[in-house]
């Protein structure tokens, strides 16, 4: 039995929702993994940038205009508009009681409006200057997740990952392979094989997240709200340490601010 089949357990003060999850680590990480075992845990949403842009963009709205715009003429989108992107998609009902984000903050900018946008002050820059006040549940600190792997390791799990195109299953052919060679466990779909899985561009891939998370790493180190966990356990042991931290730590104070790579 995986750790997803446990009972959840709510932290303190529950009522109100589970605190923001964030979390950071580089490429092969296994982030995505952990989020969707956080998803069928707590019944939240997870919260990608690639996703919430789609969605806005095609919402009509006048956020949703700007990024359309933006992202026809094939232009890079500003942390201004990023940050109101997600403004939108984290104010809709369904991320009440909690959320989990995949692939923000990215930058040092996006990372302070989100702490402003959390304690209840100005959210960003809207356009008719006004504060926007939040519940509750977002005013907490977020609980950040930050998952540690060593370069040796991550290498291996990026050369050996596969996915499943129908269903998003991940594999990896050296630690986590598929019953049947090639194929998905749970539909029989060929895995694939990511294009930017080749060793060229994981090196570009892993400078680029040195340069751009690591301060983002400082940041919520100095907050108190980081939990850095060692990514190189085994993906159930890895998943019990997310639980825990969550079940118990319902803000950035206290056993929050630990960090544990044993």
């Amino acid at each position: 039995m995986t750790p997803t089949a446990t009972p959840v357990r709510r932290p303190p003060g529950s009522d109100a929702g589970l605190p923001p999850i964030i979390l950071l680590g580089v490429p092969g990480a296994g982030k995505g993994t952990q989020a969707k075992r956080l998803v069928a845990r707590y019944h939240i949403p997870q919260l990608s940038t690639g996703d919430m842009f789609r969605e806005i963009a095609a919402s009509g709205s006048e956020v949703g205009k700007r990024l359309w715009t933006t992202m026809d003429a094939g232009e890079l989108v500003a942390d201004d508009l990023v940050c109101e992107v997600v403004r939108e998609r984290i104010n809709r009902p369904d991320c009440a009681h909690g959320y989990i984000l995949d692939g923000f903050p990215r930058t040092l900018p996006q990372a302070e409006w989100y702490v402003t946008f959390l304690h209840g002050a100005a959210a960003g820059r809207p356009a008719d200057g006004r504060p926007v006040e939040q519940p509750l549940q977002r005013r907490r600190e977020p609980i950040v997740i930050y998952l540690t792997v060593g370069y040796n390791d991550l290498y291996r799990r990026l050369l050996g990952r596969r996915s499943c195109p129908k269903c998003g299953r991940i594999y990896n052919d050296f630690t986590q392979p598929p019953r049947q060679a090639g194929v998905c466990d749970l539909d029989q779909t060929p895995l694939v094989q990511r294009k930017d899985d080749d060793p060229a561009v994981i090196r570009e891939r892993l400078s680029a997240y040195e340069q751009q998370t690591l301060p983002l790493v400082n940041f919520f180190r100095h907050r108190g709200c980081l939990l850095q966990i060692s990514g190189a356990e085994a993906v159930d042991r890895v998943s019990e340490r997310i639980f825990a931290a969550v079940d118990n730590g319902s803000s950035c104070s206290g056993a929050m601010g630990m960090e544990t790579t044993e």
